[in-house]
């Protein structure tokens, strides 16, 4: 039998997503130490770009369910001297029962989940970072309720985090408005695959108006570093302001997958202010991680 992956939000169904967002949050409210549905397993995370969420959210997780978490980075392993990926798919998950990836090409995933014979998650690549939105949307349901028919801006790159929010916008049906410069789009595939639940602008004032939750991220992510210079100067129009709040509705929130650079993609105001989450975001990871974990690994 082949096991159930976790490469993109598309790998569930729309009333999956929301069982596990509703799964994450009564584990939160009612966490049960006795509760161990995964003693005795380990999943194996595999790191190629660093991480604080991710890494302790899935550590914990595992050892809250009773099991375990290995650690591997490319440096340590196999992985980085060049050995094929399928060969160490297979060997890797010979010996553990699930495996996350946290790496820079959407294709050494695939290529795990291809070949795997545990579920393999996606821990976050270059293209998806399906994980984190599973918290965020936890932490709008928690705070607001059903995120259907309301709507969503991000303002910024049109990168890995835009691009799960458009795949959630179109298996929650929530109204995307996404602001971004011209040369940083988000995937023209996944724009047009999503039909009518996403409205691109140029303007983030614009994007912005009677929105319900305000979104943003880091305007050169790890691997661009080299590009801040040119990137600040493409961005300079893009900030999370109070005045880009303003636009949007009263009760509007604000996120950030973190970390963040304030005076850059958003001002402290905002991120400080009274309509910010991103600290229940942050902790959210670790309980809708857990839910992921449970679907995935005792099914």
């Amino acid at each position: 039998m082949q096991p159930r992956h976790f490469i993109s939000l598309l790998d569930l169904s729309a009333s999956e997503f929301r069982a596990l967002i509703q799964r994450a949050i009564a584990l939160k409210n009612n966490r049960d130490v006795d509760y161990q549905p995964l003693k005795g397993q380990v999943l194996a995370m595999i790191f190629e770009k660093s991480s604080t969420r991710t890494r302790i959210s899935f550590s914990a997780g595992m050892a809250q369910f009773g099991g375990s978490a290995l650690f591997l980075s490319p440096r340590d392993t196999q992985l980085g001297r060049g050995e094929p990926l399928r060969d160490s798919a297979k060997v890797i998950s010979s010996m553990v029962d699930g495996i996350m990836l946290r790496t820079h090409k959407h294709e050494t995933v695939k290529t795990f989940a291809e070949h795997a014979s545990v579920p393999v998650i996606n821990g976050l690549t270059d293209l998806l970072h399906p994980c984190q939105l599973l918290a965020d949307m936890q932490t709008y349901f928690e705070l607001r309720g059903d995120i259907t028919n309301k709507t969503v801006s991000w303002i910024g790159d049109g990168n890995n985090m835009c691009h799960s929010y458009i795949n959630a916008a179109r298996l929650l049906d929530f109204k995307l408005h996404i602001a971004c410069p011209p040369d940083y789009q988000p995937s023209e595939k996944l724009v047009k695959a999503a039909g009518n639940h996403v409205v691109l602008f140029d303007s983030a004032f614009q994007a912005a108006s009677q929105s319900d939750l305000i979104v943003t991220d880091v305007w050169a992510s790890m691997g661009q570093e080299q590009e801040q210079q040119k990137r600040q100067s493409a961005f300079k129009n893009y900030q999370v302001t109070n005045r880009i709040m303003q636009q949007a509705n009263q009760q509007a929130l604000f996120m950030h997958c973190l970390p963040a650079h304030r005076g850059e993609e958003v001002c402290a105001d905002v991120i400080d202010g009274s309509q910010s989450v991103i600290f229940t975001e942050a902790e959210n990871r670790l309980h809708a991680q857990k839910a992921l974990l449970e679907f995935l690994m005792c099914s």
